[in-house]
């Protein structure tokens, strides 16, 4: 069974959500959870490992490295040492991904990890990437997100997925000098998938499989979809509420429609964001996550590990850069990274 290590410290809610989520996860794997002795006597059934120290959410990232014995830490050695399938935090984005970086490291020929998350679309799904690791980029680190972006949706059964860059317009000059060069890299070396530039309103209509984007604009198109999904869920119960006999009893009628749009919408369904780009399974869970979203968040880590997802990119960054694949070459993508 997949071994998946939980930090009850980290996070908004911690621990008492966390431990709620760690409580309803406990048959979906074997559960490893980490937490101060207080906390951890507080569940049973599940493998214990006790700290005394764990990161505050504003802590800075780098911080991390420096406080071996916290809860974030202790879950990334594991990950390290292969003690750990893979590792669930809700902590801090910035020092998760430091230590992610530099505890677990980085895969070869990755220079910047990503966040990736699955958000929904009229066609299931779209991969966004970055969703918030790296405010600032180079076209080349755009190139590194679309290869780990296009190997994830394969993964999750794209067979032929459509990449995008997010931009501010559709036509090919538009953007800053970023990402016109990232636009004219993966023209080149993604012929096949690449369909241009798109923008917001594209992410969850059905028109791209997988959006590439530099971390802060990624993170702005992420909350601002989950505030959308909140907005509609909320206006449809109360205009629902306030209206008469005739539209409850439709909307009763329509219930199970309602469920559906709620699980589809509900950001917490998505449960947590792959750290792609480094050499072990990382996934984190939103600041804010709920026990629901905590159990999602495990899910989807435990899908991670058994669909083989650092094996899979390894092998499409290889393909890409070592074998001329997609119409690149290993030659010219060494010269544009100088």
């Amino acid at each position: 069974m997949v071994r998946i290590a939980l930090d009850l410290m980290s996070g908004d809610r911690a621990p008492e959500e966390i431990l709620e989520g760690a409580l309803l996860s406990k048959n979906l794997c074997q559960l490893v959870v980490i937490g101060t002795k207080s906390v951890l006597e507080k569940i049973d059934g599940v493998e214990k490992i006790e700290v005394e120290d764990f990161l505050p959410m504003d802590v800075k990232p780098m911080e991390i490295l420096h406080r071996k014995t916290s809860s974030m830490y202790v879950g990334l050695k594991l990950v390290k040492e292969k003690l750990v399938d893979a590792f669930v935090c809700a902590g801090n984005t910035g020092a998760l991904l430091a230590g992610a970086t530099f505890v677990v490291g980085r895969m070869e020929g990755v220079e910047r990890p990503a966040l990736a998350v699955p958000v929904p679309s009229t066609n299931g799904f779209a991969i966004l990437i970055d969703a918030g690791a790296n405010a600032r980029v180079r076209p080349e680190h755009l190139l590194d997100f679309a290869i780990m972006g296009l190997a994830y949706a394969k993964v999750l059964g794209k067979d032929k997925p459509k990449l995008g860059l997010l931009n501010v317009g559709e036509e090919e000059n538009k953007g800053d000098e970023v990402t016109k060069e990232a636009y004219k890299l993966l023209k080149e070396l993604f012929p096949d998938f690449f369909i241009g530039n798109v923008e917001g309103h594209d992410i969850n209509a059905g028109k791209v499989d997988v959006v590439v984007a530099d971390g802060f604009s990624g993170n702005v198109a992420m909350k601002t979809m989950e505030g959308t999904a909140k907005m509609i869920l909320q206006t449809l119960k109360e205009k629902i509420e306030n209206s008469g006999i005739i539209a409850k009893l439709g909307a009763l009628l329509m219930k199970k429609v309602f469920l559906q749009l709620k699980t589809t919408l509900d950001p917490r369904t998505y449960g947590g964001a792959f750290i792609l780009g480094i050499d072990g399974i990382v996934v984190k869970a939103h600041g804010s996550s709920d026990r629901v979203a905590i159990k999602n968040a495990i899910e989807v880590a435990v899908r991670g590990c058994k669909m083989k997802l650092v094996e899979n990119i390894k092998e499409e960054i290889k393909r890409v850069r070592n074998s001329g694949a997609c119409g690149g070459n290993k030659d010219s993508r060494s010269d544009r990274s100088t």
